[in-house]
């Protein structure tokens, strides 16, 4: 892990694991309305009872809090679970009626609360980029030592 990523890292995890441990007792109303905006924009989560879909949420909400906060876990990786969660509550936001302006990506208010998680996919983009980018210059580096 690069140095670099440590307050970003550390934010978001944090960010994660609570958000995740606040949902990972959800029942009743909470888990349904929840579980109903997710059917909604993608019909595939049907499969799940709205318990179970709380669960599995929290659960990845966690899994990924706890993954950011450990250095061992490298940025990319950690990266592309943040560009794939953000790209689900992105998906949400678009499918879902009453959250943007008709035919554009501004937010109306009730929108805009799920419109700010882009800062999801930039914060992946970020880890998975600069760790792409910083493995090569070391692999160049490497391969620089050898030839002279």
């Amino acid at each position: 892990m690069n140095l670099s990523h440590i307050p970003l890292r550390t934010a978001v995890g944090a960010y994660f694991l609570n958000s995740g441990l606040s949902k990972w007792n959800l029942e009743g109303e909470a888990a349904e309305g929840m579980y109903g905006m997710a059917v909604g924009a993608i019909p595939a989560l049907k499969r799940f009872a709205p318990g179970a879909f709380a669960r599995l949420l929290a659960g990845s909400e966690i899994a990924i809090g706890v993954g950011l906060l450990l250095p061992v876990v490298p940025s990319a990786l950690m990266g592309t679970g943040l560009i794939g969660f953000g790209g689900g509550l992105l998906r949400l936001y678009w499918a879902t009626p009453g959250m943007h302006q008709p035919g554009d990506l501004r937010p109306t208010q009730q929108g805009a609360a799920l419109a700010k998680d882009v800062w999801l996919v930039g914060a992946g983009l970020t880890l998975v980029l600069d760790d792409m980018f910083n493995r090569g210059r070391r692999a160049g580096r490497k391969i620089g030592r050898k030839v002279r």
